[in-house]
């Protein structure tokens, strides 16, 4: 697996500064805090999955431009040793957020779905703001144990377990315990997000 580092952050930043926004700006468009935002833009964190989705929204891309993908072709293979891999750590102080994630819809255009494979960590940071977006999502637990929180419900899914639910109700998705747990995630962003 490529552990090339995705500079998702810069990225976010020169498209807010090409477009001519304020921070401000979008997070009034994005319902992101512009904390957040700012943090985003300073490599303090990296943006959960939701984020990205809400982000590429506002700036009228598609998911896979702040991962460096083109979406060039009508189909794509992602050979394990291609992966691109982005972590959630606050780099002021090294401490885990809780998740890595890797693209796994690399150069396929006009996508209406976007497939990661993510890691997901005990964290230190603990993620306090649910994630809320357009369109829907679909989580097939691959190892380990997964607390999903959707609004007041809360639920532990075990390997082979899946859940899949609208993405606009607040969610947080973590390993449940001290042992790391993966995840296939499949987030289907609608014609919203389709950036041709």
């Amino acid at each position: 697996m490529s552990e090339k580092n995705i500079k998702v952050g810069q990225r976010i930043k020169d498209l807010r500064i090409a477009r001519g926004l304020s921070r401000e700006d979008v997070a009034k468009k994005s319902g992101i805090s512009e904390e957040t935002i700012a943090s985003i833009e300073t490599h303090l964190v990296s943006p959960p999955l939701g984020n990205i989705v809400s982000l590429a929204k506002v700036f009228e891309v598609s998911v896979g431009d702040f991962f460096g993908e083109k979406g060039e072709s009508a189909f794509c293979i992602v050979r394990s040793g291609d992966r691109k891999t982005v972590s959630r750590f606050n780099s002021s102080n090294g401490k885990s957020s809780g998740y890595t994630y890797e693209a796994l819809g690399q150069q396929k255009k006009k996508k209406q779905m976007e497939p990661f494979l993510v890691t997901l960590t005990p964290a230190e940071v603990r993620q306090v703001e649910p994630n809320q977006h357009i369109g829907e999502e679909f989580i097939f637990v691959l190892e380990g144990k997964v607390e999903v929180r959707l609004l007041d419900h809360t639920d532990i899914l075990n390997p082979g377990d899946s859940i899949y639910y609208d993405s606009t109700i607040p969610h947080i998705v973590a390993c449940h315990g001290e042992q790391s747990a993966t995840i296939l995630a499949v987030i289907y962003a609608k014609d919203e997000m389709i950036i041709l």
